[in-house]
């Protein structure tokens, strides 16, 4: 169904009082044989808010890209207008033009230099090169009042390379809402936000929506759909086949429409769980940033363990515990019942654990290495398919890598493609096909679905609870309080490097969990 043919109770309910601020008319982009945007015009309006959906790989960053002059469209045009003044046609392929013009884009990978701090990394481009000084004082007194409007906290003095990566989504929403910008793109901004910091973010946008900035909001949650936005646009293999008031229609049918088929949520036997799997006793870490203080946790067989929290209160530093990236500084861990007497990231993944990093970029891939070459990474050494007395047999590597990427949904030009012209939900699947085509025992799934589609939620969530049923343990970290309601059989709650007591999914709820984010563990 097209925006011509749907019904009439079905299209969206346009400001049509209020002024275009910007055109996207018939804008095509290839990137080899793929088509990622096919023929796709849209329009915004000043005050409005736009819901931009669609499975990963449908184009939507690449249309935002093209937007912002990272990429130039084959064909097609952008064209922007404010106070009063005529839609004039953008310069393309500069992003330059797109910020003169007042586009402010927020990226769902960061575009931080990560050896500036917070504030440098926010004031850059806005003031003169030629200036002998910055107005430091200035520019912090205004994003304070952005900070205690937004609840978007960050330490502006530290170096953006260490800070989680939940702060650094942070920086980068401060930085476009700081250049004053009267078209706003987000690219799922709310992914590494509790429930009470995605709801003050909306509050906000909703504020500077009645300041007449158009908003584009790139999501895959349906209720941000709804508690946000005038309009839906649903993208789907590059084409725009949706354009509709959110209110007329229902969860079903939007998901049906991104995906093109019916989705339901696998459902979650009750299951008896076995022994211990990994074990911590009394752990502590105090080394770095992200510290852990006296945690003690057990992952048994058929079980999820869920992790919540919000993003540098000590997720990252339990993950590398697990991973074998890090040695904790007291306390112990076991592993199928023996202790670990030091911590070694090959040993863990030859003795069977999974790992689904948090940063699929840095920890997940190697960005200039193929597909299949990424798949084998973890066991090309010991897997006699591929190891032929030291030698790759790249052409029977290559055929499982074509089975496993048509397997796992991932979509990508070919297998020898590098894995960084793949888009993040992608990348993703890559590393879940990779994880699980290796059975584990024990799966570390750290931020498993972020960024990523309906569709591909629910077929992650079918494969852990596969593992699940199959006999494996699974350490879920999430920020996504429904998928940890949804899988987990028990959840704690981590604050400032502390662990509250496990409780069964069945008896919380997102507030009472959102609370214990907030370190509110009396009002919880």
């Amino acid at each position: 169904m097209t925006l011509s043919t749907m019904p009439a109770d079905l299209r969206p309910t346009a400001l049509e009082t209020a002024e275009p601020v910007l055109e996207l008319a018939g804008i095509t982009k290839k990137f080899g044989d793929l088509i990622a945007c096919n023929d796709v015009s849209l329009r915004l309006h000043q005050g409005e808010i736009i819901a931009l959906l669609g499975e990963n790989g449908a184009g939507k960053t690449t249309l935002m890209n093209i937007l912002f002059g990272h990429y130039v469209a084959d064909q097609g045009r952008v064209s922007v207008g404010h106070d009063g003044r005529a839609l004039q046609r953008l310069k393309p392929g500069s992003p330059m033009a797109a910020l003169n013009a007042g586009i402010g884009m927020v990226h769902q990978h960061f575009t931080l230099a990560e050896n500036l701090t917070a504030l440098d990394n926010i004031m850059l481009g806005t003031e003169s090169s030629w200036s002998l000084w910055q107005d430091r004082e200035a520019a912090i007194y205004g994003l304070q009042a952005l900070m205690r409007d937004c609840g978007l906290h960050v330490d502006l003095d530290q170096p953006t390379g260490t800070l989680t990566v939940g702060e650094r989504q942070r920086v980068e929403i401060l930085k476009a809402l700081y250049r004053g910008c009267h078209i706003l793109v987000l690219d799922e901004p709310t992914a590494v936000l509790a429930p009470q910091d995605a709801a003050q973010l909306f509050k906000t946008l909703q504020h500077l929506a009645r300041q007449h900035v158009g908003i584009i909001f790139i999501t895959h949650k349906l209720a941000e759909v709804r508690a946000i936005a005038d309009r839906l646009c649903i993208l789907r293999n590059g084409k725009l086949v949706a354009d509709w008031a959110p209110n007329n229609v229902s969860d079903d049918q939007i998901a049906e429409m991104m995906v093109g088929r019916m989705i339901d949520e696998p459902a979650k036997a009750a299951i008896q769980p076995g022994a211990p799997l990994l074990e911590f006793g009394h752990v502590s870490l105090t080394q770095g940033r992200s510290r852990l203080d006296d945690i003690s946790l057990a992952i048994r067989a058929q079980e999820i363990v869920g992790i919540a929290g919000i993003t540098g209160n000590g997720q990252r530093s339990l993950a590398s515990l697990v991973a074998g990236t890090a040695q904790p500084d007291a306390g112990e861990l076991r592993l199928f019942g023996t202790k670990i007497k030091r911590n070694d990231p090959a040993a863990m993944i030859r003795a069977g654990i999974g790992r689904i990093p948090e940063d699929r970029h840095r920890h997940g891939i190697v960005g200039d290495m193929s597909v299949w070459e990424n798949l084998l990474l973890e066991t090309c050494r010991d897997d006699p398919r591929w190891n032929r007395l030291g030698i790759i047999a790249a052409g029977d590597a290559q055929q499982f890598a074509a089975d496993t990427v048509q397997k796992y949904r991932v979509r990508c030009p070919s297998v020898t493609a590098r894995a960084e012209l793949l888009s993040g939900g992608n990348i993703q699947k890559l590393i879940l096909a990779r994880m699980f085509e290796q059975r584990p025992r024990l799966i570390l799934a750290d931020q498993p679905t972020r960024g990523l589609d309906l569709g591909a939620v629910m077929f992650i969530h079918e494969k852990l609870l596969e593992a699940r049923a199959m006999g494996a343990g699974i350490l879920l970290i999430s920020e996504d309080l429904d998928e940890l309601l949804t899988l987990a059989d028990r959840i704690h709650v981590i604050f400032r490097g502390q662990l509250s007591k496990a409780l069964p999914a069945d008896m919380l709820n997102p507030a009472k969990i959102g609370l214990l984010m907030a370190g509110q563990a009396d009002a919880a």
